[in-house]
C-alpha cells in the first residue's frame, strides 16, 4: 500500500487565507457548497489530507460548516474564536474514562482492572531482577536516542518468539514501539484518513475506539463470539461497507477472554482477500497463551496481516515496550512515522527487557504467571457460576472473564453502586464500539475476582437485590 501523502503546512496556511478572502470578499456566498475534499485537492494540486486540514481550520474559525454526508458550506463569514476542544477529541476522551481509573486507581477492589496487580510481580523473578540489575560487563551504553527501529538484539529475540508461534519475520519486519497502543496508533496514522471505514470486535478493546475516533474514521463493530469474530455478521457488514482495516484480537480477547479457532481464522483471511482489506492482529497476551494457538499472522505470514505484541501486559505496565511485525515495506513506513512522532523508543527499557529475557528470567516469570492466571481463572469462574451468573469460559485461561448479568440490569447504575463501596467494575457497554446497550455484562479481571467484598456484592446482584 502506498504511503499516505503528508500534510503540507505551508500550503494549508495559503489555502485557508485564499478561501477566507473569497468568503469575506463575497466571492463565496452564504449557504454555498464548496467542492469536495477530493475535487478541491485536485484543483489546488495538493493532497487530500492537506485540503481536509484547510477545511477543518475554516470550520473551526466559523467560516465553514461541515454537514456529514453532504459536504462543506459557507456559514456567512461570522468568525468566532477557535473552540477549546475538538468534538472528536471530547468523544475520544469520553471513551477512555475506564482507562483513566485504571491509571489513577481510586478504588480498593478492582475486578474491572485491565492488568494483574503489582503484588503479583513484586515477589517474582521480575522483583528480584529489578533489585540487582546491572548492565553486562563490557557493554557500551549509548546515551543517545538509539535506532528508531529499536534495540536490535531485542528485535532479533522477538523474531525468535514469533517463529515459535509459526510467524516468520526478519528483523527488518519488526519495529519496537511504546507498547501495543503505540503500535496501533502508528498503524492508524499510516493506513487511515478521515472518512475511512474500519471493522472492530464487538465487544472489543475500548482504547482502540478512542484512537479511531480521533482519526475521524467510521467504526463498524463485528459481533465477537466464543470462536472469534462472527463470520456471518462479517459477511452481512461487508455487503454494505468497504473497510480498509479490521482490528481484532486473536487470543485472550479483551474483554471476553475468548480465542480464535482455526476455521474462523481461515474465514477471516478469505474475506480479507476477497474484499481487499487488511487485518490488524492484536496479540497482547500471547506470552501467556499456547504458542500453537491459531493466529492470523501464522496463516498469512504477514501478507495481509499486521501483528501487534507487547510486554506491558505480562512483564510490566510501567516498562512501555511492544512491537509490530509486518511486511518489510509496511514496517519501514511505520518506522518513518515513529521517527517523526517520537524519534525513538527507550534504548534503556529495551536493553533491560532483552537482558531479562536472555538471562532466562522471563521464562521463569511466565511459568509462574501462567500457573497463577490458570488457578485464578478457574476459581473466579467457579465462584461466579455458583451464583447463577452466566460466565463465558475461554478455551485457554487468560486475564479476563465475560460475566453476563441478570436481564434488565442497568450496568452503569450497577457500576455506580459498586463505586460507593470502593469496588471498580468494568461495565460491558464501555466495550461496545457504538456504546449502545447490549445484553448486560461486565468484564472481570480474574486476579481481583476472589476478593470477598466483590463476591459479596455479586451475590446481591445475582439475587436481584
Amino acid at each position: 500500500m502506498a504511503d499516505t501523502p503528508p500534510r503540507q503546512p505551508g500550503r494549508i496556511d495559503q489555502l485557508v487565507e485564499l478561501i477566507t478572502g473569497q468568503i469575506t470578499g463575497g466571492l463565496l456566498k452564504t449557504g454555498e457548497r464548496l467542492a469536495s475534499v477530493r475535487a478541491a485537492a485536485g484543483d489546488h494540486g495538493v493532497s487530500k489530507n492537506t485540503m481536509a486540514e484547510a477545511y477543518d481550520r475554516l470550520v473551526a474559525a466559523g467560516l465553514l460548516e461541515s454537514r456529514p454526508g453532504s459536504g462543506f458550506y459557507v456559514t456567512g463569514g461570522n468568525r468566532r474564536p477557535l473552540p477549546r476542544q475538538n468534538p472528536d477529541v471530547e468523544a475520544a476522551v469520553d471513551v477512555v474514562s475506564l482507562l483513566r481509573e485504571q491509571l489513577d486507581q481510586h478504588y480498593e477492589v478492582r475486578p474491572g482492572d485491565g492488568r494483574p496487580p503489582q503484588a503479583w510481580m513484586e515477589g517474582s523473578e521480575i522483583g528480584r531482577f529489578f533489585g540487582r540489575f546491572k548492565w553486562p560487563k563490557g557493554e557500551a551504553i549509548d546515551h543517545g536516542y538509539g535506532s528508531s527501529w529499536g534495540f536490535l538484539p531485542l528485535r532479533e529475540r522477538i523474531a525468535m518468539l514469533l517463529a515459535e508461534r509459526g510467524i516468520k519475520a526478519g528483523v527488518g519486519q519488526v519495529l519496537l514501539t511504546y507498547g501495543a497502543n503505540h503500535a496501533l496508533d502508528l498503524i492508524i496514522r499510516h493506513h487511515l484518513e478521515p472518512g475511512d471505514t474500519v471493522f472492530v470486535d464487538d465487544p472489543g478493546y475500548y482504547p482502540l475506539f478512542g484512537k479511531l475516533t480521533l482519526a475521524k474514521v467510521r467504526i463498524v463493530g463485528i459481533r465477537r463470539g466464543a470462536e472469534g469474530p462472527d463470520l456471518e455478521d462479517l459477511a452481512a457488514k461487508l455487503a454494505h461497507h468497504r473497510p480498509k482495516l479490521f482490528f481484532t484480537q486473536s487470543q485472550g480477547h479483551n474483554p471476553t477472554g475468548h480465542g480464535l479457532t482455526m476455521g474462523t481464522a481461515y474465514g477471516l483471511l478469505q474475506a480479507a482477500e476477497r474484499h481487499g482489506f487488511q487485518l490488524v492482529e492484536d496479540d497482547a497476551f500471547a506470552d501467556v497463551m499456547p504458542a500453537s494457538a491459531p493466529r492470523l499472522a501464522a496463516l498469512d505470514q504477514l501478507n495481509r496481516v499486521l501483528y501487534v505484541g507487547t510486554f506491558s501486559k505480562t512483564f510490566s505496565a510501567s516498562l512501555r515496550s511492544g512491537y509490530v511485525a509486518a511486511s518489510a515495506p509496511v514496517a519501514a513506513a511505520l518506522q518513518g512515522i515513529k521517527m517523526l512522532t517520537v524519534v525513538a523508543t527507550s534504548d534503556y527499557v529495551e536493553r533491560f527487557i532483552y537482558n531479562f529475557i536472555a538471562d532466562g528470567h522471563y521464562v521463569r516469570h511466565l511459568r509462574r504467571l501462567r500457573a497463577r492466571v490458570g488457578e485464578a481463572a478457574s476459581t473466579a469462574a467457579g465462584a461466579l457460576s455458583e451464583m447463577g451468573l452466566d460466565v463465558a469460559t475461554p478455551a485457554h485461561a487468560g486475564f479476563y472473564l465475560w460475566v453476563g448479568l441478570p436481564s434488565g440490569t442497568d450496568e452503569l447504575a450497577l457500576a455506580r453502586a459498586a463505586a460507593e463501596r470502593s469496588i471498580f467494575l468494568a461495565p460491558g457497554q464501555v466495550f461496545a464500539p457504538d456504546r449502545a446497550p447490549r445484553a448486560p455484562a461486565i468484564r472481570v479481571n480474574v486476579a481481583h475476582a476472589a476478593d470477598p467484598r466483590f463476591l459479596a456484592f455479586m451475590r446481591e446482584v445475582a439475587a436481584g437485590r
